[in-house]
This record gives C-alpha cells, sequence and structure tokens, in this order.
C-alpha cells in the first residue's frame, strides 16, 4: 500500500548557464507530495502520518524552506533538488515515489531510478 503525505516551503533560488528569467534570483512556494510504500501492519497502518511528518521535516523542509537553494545544491533545477531529497530520506523511509511541484501546473516525480 502507498500512503502520501504534502508538504509546503519557500524558497529562491536561480538557474546557471540559463538563458531567460530562471537565470535571475526568484522564489518559489514549492509543493512537495513524499509517498512511502509498505506492507500494512498489526495495527493497520503502513507507516504512521506523524512520523512520516517528522522525518520529512526534518531532514527537507527545514534545511530548504526560507532558503536560497543554490547554498545547498549547485544547480537547482526541479530535477535536481528532487534527487536531493530522495537522498535526504531513503535511508530513513521506504520511499516510493517523490512529486515536487515547482509552480501549481510544473512538476516533476521521482522514484529513485535513473539519476
Amino acid at each position: 500500500m502507498i500512503i502520501t503525505k504534502i508538504f509546503r516551503f519557500d524558497s529562491a533560488h536561480k538557474l546557471k548557464d540559463y538563458v531567460g528569467a530562471c537565470a535571475n534570483l526568484h522564489g518559489h512556494t514549492y509543493e512537495l507530495h513524499v509517498s512511502v510504500k509498505s506492507e500494512v501492519d498489526g495495527k493497520g497502518f503502513v507507516m504512521d502520518f506523524k512520523e512520516l511528518k517528522t522525518i520529512v521535516k526534518e531532514r527537507v523542509v527545514d534545511k530548504l524552506d526560507h532558503t536560497l537553494i543554490n547554498d545547498i545544491i549547485e544547480q537547482p533545477t526541479a530535477e535536481n533538488i528532487v534527487i536531493w531529497i530522495w537522498g535526504q530520506l531513503k535511508s530513513k523511509l521506504p520511499l516510493y515515489e517523490i512529486r515536487l511541484y515547482e509552480t501549481p501546473d510544473s512538476y516533476v516525480v521521482y522514484n529513485g531510478k535513473d539519476a
């Protein structure tokens, strides 16, 4: 079974070697969907949503919220950000998929493969 928790954070970034407005410093309100997959345990849970929230907040949201992402990720495209997020979470969660919305209609989906 798969469960998903949604998070939001605000960050700024600029893209290197890019021709266009995104080469300039600008910000986004990101929406992050973290999905984990596991068998349902004897208590009826894949994972407690509270535990999922605590891990993602500590390892990702608290590090990216209200920051300049370029200070953390050299070329902070949505693709590179989601790969970084996966790396922060993979040892702590049975990850299935991460979806990162840079805008309400532009997002990237990553499942840990083909990076």
